[in-house]
């Protein structure tokens, strides 16, 4: 057989670039950008190969494992599903229908997949009792989407390939190749803004490789950004340079912000940040003047505890401006298959709480900082069963090491993951599904985060193996057996419904349908669909009462209190501690990838980066192993000194600490490193939004030997 050539979108993170694959006689040898791709133009990170590695990786799983008192065994899926079906139906039985918990990861939607398939077997196990990553680093995000435009997924993006100006608050886009804004290459994007005479401005306590690149760079205080953006604000009010433009056709609540920002002067909040108050007014200034401008905030400022007050503040930026729903600006893609769903009113909030803390739902989840609580709290209501897709929450949400003893008490467990990991270690049942290169996917929440809009179905490369399921299949086969009204057998089980004809249905009645757009286009089109560049869809794509945008909804004026309760009293530290902040890594996606040899070769990254003075004043030195402690754990782990950080600020990555016994991973003995999350405080969350607060965690930065 000759070397073929196979093109796919890489579902890896939120760029989806193209794929160029080179294989023959079923493997791979090569991964490359795919330069027809008419969205990435042949860009890929160092990730794309990873692709390879966990469809070749030794320590992937492809039969179902059951925990037996001899260890794991392999058996097959009918008898895996029964099973697991039934112990699921025991504990609804005994203990109620939300006695079950769900915890979705990131991987969930990445994978068109779980993604269709997943909420039919929601819907059948019946508990309210769900969880997901989104409450670690982007709730305040659909916060203020629901509270100023209608919905939780109707999220403005940066036009970044014609705007001017663009101030970024804790992203660091050369990394995460784009959060919560689907934009692949973002170096080449960022130099073009610059070489068309624009500005990148960075505000972050870390000079981060975006910020490296960057025209400006300035150091604020971790948690303190909610005052930055009032400032900000109340300097557009003070100065006159608020012009709304065309939306203050539909826009209301102009007075009552204005009132609600007064107080927050430069000056006022200039030692709380750390930043002067002439820079405040600069940076305001500057967005206010710009032709094209746009402001961006992202996990820096979405995990700390006034989370929701900073996302609303951003796109309050970009109203006062005249920026939303402007060329340059904040836009909104109008995507190929809508997330939005029917036109009606949004109400998935509050409508329930936490039996242990009181926390409100939203988008019909609870705040995963509350999953160990309602596990380990005895009473009615407790949790008593969870099921897991494609999440390792133990290294990925707050107070982890209380997360992995409230999951060994639990009486039923089930994953469904590729790996036997830190987390799944502790499942009952794991069911791994084919993956990757295996599977179809088109990806439904990126494209509709994108800055460009495009279209882009991917087709398996490889064939599932021999008697492996897709995740679709696998939910849809519990979702059979839990059901009213279950089959028998398998004989007598429908067909699983393929999300095929769920993606084809989407396109079909979309907003490219009259087009011709399809499935049967898409997949006429390997390379991608381009759809044009996104345009003004104000007010008509506003969920909101009347099609019109409150600038001041009661919920965040409200919560101003909190701020300026915080602003008047900012809570002390204890002498010699710190501020924790976190930090992403290119060749890393969060927990996982680390079991890729290409990916982890080379240096130590899970590292402590300190400044050199607070280094100084620990008699600490490069290279040097520290204590690191916090209100819940201690850690261990090499001191980097680095003036990029703030003084005061100490950094370290996320996703760490593959040492536990029960894996199969061999990522430990290569790539050690402590998790970021012994040390986050699951006590510390956004009281409006129920996202947990990650940044700016007190710790403790001591010799080892001390």
């Amino acid at each position: 057989m000759d070397v073929q050539t196979h093109y796919r979108a890489c579902n890896l993170c939120e760029a989806i670039c193209g794929l160029e694959i080179k294989h023959q006689h079923g493997r791979v040898l090569s991964i490359a950008g795919d330069r027809q791709d008419p969205f990435s133009r042949g860009h890929i990170c160092p990730k794309a190969v990873g692709l390879q590695d966990i469809y070749e990786d030794p320590n992937r799983l492809r039969r179902p494992l059951k925990r037996t008192a001899a260890g794991w065994a392999e058996i097959g899926w009918e008898q895996a599903l029964d099973e697991v079906a039934a112990r699921l139906r025991a504990v609804r039985a005994q203990h109620g229908p939300h006695a079950t918990a769900w915890y979705a990861g990131n991987p969930s939607v990445h994978n068109s997949g779980t993604q269709l398939a997943a909420p039919g077997f929601l819907r059948a196990l019946g508990s309210r009792s769900l969880f997901s990553a989104s409450s670690v680093d982007q709730l305040p995000h659909h916060f203020a989407a629901w509270q100023l435009f209608g919905h939780p997924l109707l999220l403005p993006v940066p036009d970044l390939d014609r705007t001017d100006h663009w101030l970024i608050l804790g992203g660091n886009p050369l990394v995460s190749n784009g959060s919560l804004m689907t934009a692949p290459d973002v170096a080449t994007r960022l130099r073009a803004i610059q070489a068309r005479g624009g500005k990148v401005v960075v505000v972050d306590p870390r000079r981060t490789e975006t910020a490296a690149r960057a025209d400006a760079h300035h150091f604020i205080r971790p948690g303190t950004d909610v005052f930055l953006l009032l400032a900000m604000a109340q300097v557009l009010f003070a100065d006159d340079l608020v012009h709304l433009g065309r939306l203050a056709d539909f826009t209301d609540g102009l007075g009552a912000l204005a009132a609600a920002v007064a107080g927050f002067t430069p000056e006022r909040v200039a030692a709380t940040t750390g930043l002067e108050a002439a820079t405040i007014r600069q940076l305001a200034r500057e967005l206010a003047a710009a032709e094209r401008g746009v402001c961006y905030g992202r996990v820096g400022v979405s995990v700390q505890e006034f989370g929701g007050l900073c996302l609303w503040l951003v796109s309050v930026l970009n109203i006062l401006t005249g920026r939303l729903d402007a060329p340059g600006g904040a836009m909104f893609a109008t995507p190929a298959l809508d997330v939005l769903g029917k036109p009606q009113a949004y109400d998935r909030h509050d409508r329930f709480r936490s039996r242990v803390r009181g926390a409100a739902e939203f988008m019909g989840e609870l705040p995963v900082a509350c999953l160990a609580e309602e596990m380990l709290t005895p009473g009615p209501g407790q949790l008593r069963a969870l099921v897991t897709s494609c999440g390792n929450p133990v290294l990925s949400t707050p107070n982890g090491r209380q997360l992995d003893a409230a999951l060994a008490g639990l009486e039923f467990m089930v994953s469904v993951d590729i790996y036997l990991n830190e987390t799944t270690r502790h499942a009952h049942y794991i069911l791994p599904p084919a993956t990757g290169l295996e599977t179809a996917h088109y990806d439904v929440a990126f494209h509709a985060l994108a800055i460009r809009n495009t279209a882009r179905y991917s087709e398996p490369l490889f064939a599932k193996g021999d008697g492996a399921r897709y995740d679709w299949e696998i939910f849809e086969g519990l979702r059979q057996r839990l059901g009213p009204d279950a089959p028998a057998g398998p004989a007598a089980a429908p067909v699983p419904e393929n999300p095929e004809a769920k993606i084809d249905l989407g396109l079909r009645y979309g907003a490219y349908g009259q087009q011709g757009l399809s499935l049967d286009a898409l997949r006429a089109a390997p390379h991608g669909v381009d759809l044009g560049p996104l345009q003004p869809r104000l007010p008509q794509a506003l969920r909101t009462a009347g099609q019109r945008i409150d600038l001041a909804p009661p919920l965040f004026l409200a919560d101003l209190g909190r701020a300026r309760g915080a602003l008047a009293a900012p809570p002390a530290l204890a002498a010699g501690q710190l501020l924790l902040v976190g930090r992403r890594e290119l060749r890393s996606n969060n927990s996982w990838m680390h079991n890729a040899p290409r990916l982890v070769k080379g240096r130590n990254r899970c590292t402590l980066h300190l400044h050199p003075a607070d280094a100084a004043a620990r008699h600490l030195a490069e290279g040097q192993l520290v204590r690191v402690r916090s209100r819940v754990g201690t850690v261990e782990l090499p001191v980097e000194l680095t003036e990029n950080m703030m003084p005061g600020v100490a950094s370290m990555p996320h996703g760490y600490d593959h040492q536990r016994p029960g894996t199969r991973l061999d990522v430990a003995a290569r790539h050690p490193g402590p998790s970021l999350n012994d040390l986050t405080d699951e006590t510390r969350l956004d009281a409006l939004t129920g996202n947990a607060a990650l940044s700016g965690v007190p710790v403790w930065v001591e010799s080892a030997g001390a």
